[in-house]
């Protein structure tokens, strides 16, 4: 809070029952209102004041858009007689990330309001409602009657031609031998899951999801996890064996494709979203529209051809093929951790009942590739999606508002962790007793030095000096505890054992080595070496 926004914090104390979270940094409020909606579909308001406090959303802000997020994020503005010598264009710096602003006035606050939320929820996109801090104090008179939100209807295949589209789909997965479904965030969104594995069962297709997408298809049996960078060894091979795969919900970004390699050369690729067209140049047919209703006319149209499973799927064991490497336990080279060692151990002893909260760098394929979640809003990824880091710690008040009753596991480097120092104090506030942050500390910025460093870069940029994030959380209320072998995991278990309220957060700071190279770094590199 800051004198911007002070007067409307008051006013939600004092005349609502709107639950207020403090956090340390405004960064911070805009990732956990972004968490909190990805964890819950449900929508959250952040708040800051204007300029500086502003200025600080902005990485927050347009990682939300890039991720189309809905958010709103309530901030204070210069006076209507016009800008002050600190103030800043706000409307244009939102307009830069992508977000669009709305400005209230004294008569028509509430209105303006709805049509600000009705924005975000709309276009899937954060929305900047502004108060001007001259009409912050205004008297407004009684709040008037207003229209409820309204949204667009899910986009269904409509007319001829999508008709032609959705038969010609079906006519595909009818004739395939070894059909492949995936499915991304897109798919969770439009509650298409229980239609996906309908029609999983009925062409026989493996299925995969992307990271966003993880426990989507309700038979994990024929489910290769992780399609991409993420995935076993294994079972992307299995996916190149594919003839047709139909993609749905997923924009098939470079980490889904393997930075092009995912499919074989001759696999038919077919994709279904909502976007206004393919968005990757290996798509050979596009069908626009909601995965769930496009799924259901598939299911229909395949049961009118009367099509029979091709049994792909049966005839596989798929078990093995998801399998991760276990790594090595202890690197002989300097004598630290394999962080696939730890991940697979940590597996074994993370609480079911989780959420996992991540932050981006190098380490962001170690939940992903050996911890399993329920569906896909248990698995928050804020900042993947504009590629930043230092956004781990305050997703954690929006995942743990989001699920009250919940583990929330926060996987972060020491880089990243670093940046988001501030809200350390408002992760352990706010998920005490079954929170626990799991810090990758390899003393580096990992994904520079495994990507530029192997490219000949001066590494000393890329190198922080050794952090004991153990006594960092120990200083904010937290239980820290140093982990430099695999047996000092162990204490997760002891921690899970105990009552949440006889417990304190839980942050295992895991010295990792700087050796281990995460396979989709590795893509990366190829892929820039052609």
């Amino acid at each position: 809070m800051g004198n911007g926004n002070a007067w409307f914090l008051d006013s939600l104390e004092r005349d609502t029952d709107a639950a207020f979270t403090a956090v340390r940094h405004e960064a911070g409020g805009v990732v956990a209102a972004d968490a909190h909606f990805r964890a819950s579909g449900r929508v959250a308001a952040a708040t800051a004041t204007y300029g500086a406090g502003f200025t600080n959303t902005l990485t927050a802000l347009a990682e939300a858009v890039q991720a189309a997020v809905p958010l709103v994020l309530v901030v204070g503005d210069e006076p209507t007689s016009g800008p002050r010598p600190w103030g800043v264009d706000q409307v244009a710096l939102a307009s830069a990330v992508g977000a669009r602003t709305y400005t209230v006035g004294r008569t028509d606050a509430a209105a303006t309001t709805v049509i600000a939320v009705e924005h975000a929820l709309a276009y899937r996109v954060p929305t900047v409602l502004a108060i001007p801090y001259d009409v912050a104090t205004a008297e407004a008179g009684p709040v008037p009657g207003v229209a409820e939100p309204r949204l667009p209807g899910a986009l269904g295949p409509r007319g001829e031609f999508a008709a032609g589209a959705i038969a010609t789909l079906a006519g595909r997965l009818a004739g395939a031998s070894r059909p492949l479904l995936v499915a991304g965030r897109g798919a969770w969104l439009a509650d298409a899951g229980g239609v996906l594995g309908e029609l999983a069962a009925a062409t026989g297709a493996v299925t995969a999801s992307t990271a966003l997408g993880r426990g989507i298809f309700p038979d994990d049996r024929y489910d290769l996890g992780v399609a991409g960078g993420f995935g076993a060894e294994g079972a992307m091979s299995l996916v190149r064996e594919a003839d047709v795969a139909v993609v749905f919900g997923a924009s098939l970004n470079q980490f889904t494709m393997r930075c092009g390699d995912l499919f074989a050369p001759g696999t038919f690729i077919a994709q279904v979203d909502v976007a206004p067209a393919a968005t990757h140049p290996h798509v050979g047919a596009y069908v626009r529209g909601d995965a769930a209703l496009v799924g259901r006319a598939l299911v229909a149209e395949l049961g009118s051809l009367g099509a029979a499973s091709s049994g792909w799927r049966e005839s596989i064991e798929l078990a093995p093929l998801r399998a991760h490497d276990p790594g090595v336990g202890v690197v002989p080279e300097d004598g630290r951790l394999d962080p696939r060692s730890v991940a697979a151990r940590l597996a074994e002893l993370l609480p079911e009942d989780r959420v996992v909260v991540s932050d981006g760098g190098h380490f962001i394929g170690w939940a992903n590739m050996y911890w399993p979640v329920a569906s896909p809003d248990r698995m928050v990824m804020v900042g993947t999606a504009f590629q930043s880091i230092g956004l781990g710690f305050p997703s954690v008040p929006g995942a743990a508002a989001a699920n009250p009753d919940a583990t929330i596991v926060l996987t972060t480097g020491d880089g990243g962790g670093l940046m988001a120092i501030a809200d350390l104090e408002s992760a352990v506030r706010t998920a005490a007793g079954r929170g626990i942050a799991v810090v990758w500390n390899d003393a580096a910025y990992g994904a520079e030095v495994h990507v530029y460093g192997r490219q000949g870069v001066a590494e000393s940029p890329m190198r922080i000096p050794g952090v004991d994030f153990a006594r960092l959380a120990d200083a904010v209320g937290a239980e820290g505890v140093v982990v430099r072998r695999l047996d000092d995991l162990e204490r997760l278990a002891s921690w899970s054992a105990e009552p949440v309220g006889g417990r304190r957060f839980l942050l295992l700071d895991c010295r990792i080595s700087d050796r281990v190279v995460a396979p989709y770094q590795d893509e990366i590199l190829r892929a820039a070496a052609r």
